[in-house]
């Protein structure tokens, strides 16, 4: 494992790597968290022949905050940096998995970064630019409004972190300080660029795009429907449907490294099977 900064013109990203020698595959987190989410995954024994990447988007975890938040704070902003970050370690192409905010970026990058190869997401509904799809996509949970509070207070960031986790799921103090770093600029600015159609068409890509598409999701998933998940005309969804995983939340890759792992592992061997 080895880490490092790279700067962008977004910020100063810190990001971690294996050592793995077959293709790239590139971690995003979720809204308020950090790389080390992945942490069950980067330190995997059946990933560790893949080349791992894990960042810190611009105001979360170790990397710095943007120097232009109404640039950076967005969901193509994100994707901007990056891409950005992807150029500086000389990564051309990568599969994407994407966690919540972090598969957002992920679609983003589907259509913009021509380096995709695949894409994972979970926690994530592929919206399209409209308020009835945003009202399908999204549960009324009890916290969902932290999702774009400016500023947590020390029990926000508890009660945020926990959400994310899962009730049944063993809350450590470095997912509550995450959650209480983030800088939080971000979340009403990304609302705000999300409702004016800033960002692209999540939907659109799930339903057009031909790049490989596994959709992921925890039978207890807090904040996302999964009825909205299943409603979708995907064009290459992988295994042909949409993972409901019983027992799970929106962290499943968390909560069950043992289900999720082996899972991703089968996804990428059949993805980067050519080329």
């Amino acid at each position: 494992m080895s880490e490092g900064y790279i700067e962008t013109s977004h910020g100063r990203l810190a990001y971690r790597q294996t050592d793995g020698a077959g293709p790239a595959v590139l971690f995003i987190h979720g809204n308020s968290a950090c790389k080390e989410v992945f942490n069950r995954q980067t330190g995997s024994d059946l990933l560790a022949g893949y080349r791992l990447i894990t960042l810190d988007l611009p105001g979360h975890g170790a990397s710095s905050d943007t120097p232009d938040p109404q640039r950076t704070y967005s969901i193509h902003g994100f994707a901007d940096a990056v891409m950005e970050a992807l150029a500086g370690l000389g990564v051309t192409n990568a599969v994407i998995v994407g966690w919540s905010l972090g598969g957002h970026a992920a679609l983003e990058m589907a259509v913009r970064w021509p380096g995709t190869r695949a894409l994972w997401i979970t926690g994530t509904p592929p919206v399209g630019n409209d308020l009835q799809d945003m009202e399908a996509a999204f549960l009324p949970s009890p916290h969902m409004e932290l999702t774009f509070k400016e500023r947590f207070t020390q029990e926000d960031a508890r009660l945020y972190a926990q959400a994310t986790i899962g009730g049944s799921g063993a809350l450590e103090p470095w997912m509550t300080a995450a959650c209480y770093r983030a800088d939080g600029r971000f979340r009403p600015l990304m609302l705000q660029s999300a409702m004016a159609g800033g960002d692209v068409d999540g939907r659109k890509v799930a339903e057009t795009s031909p790049l490989p598409l596994a959709v992921v999701s925890g039978e207890q998933e807090p904040f996302i429907s999964n009825a909205f998940l299943k409603s979708l005309d995907y064009r290459n969804l992988w295994d042909g449907q949409v993972h409901v995983l019983p027992g799970l939340g929106h962290m499943p890759f968390w909560e069950a490294p043992e289900l999720i792992n082996p899972m991703l592992k089968r996804f990428l061997e059949e993805v980067t099977a050519e080329g």
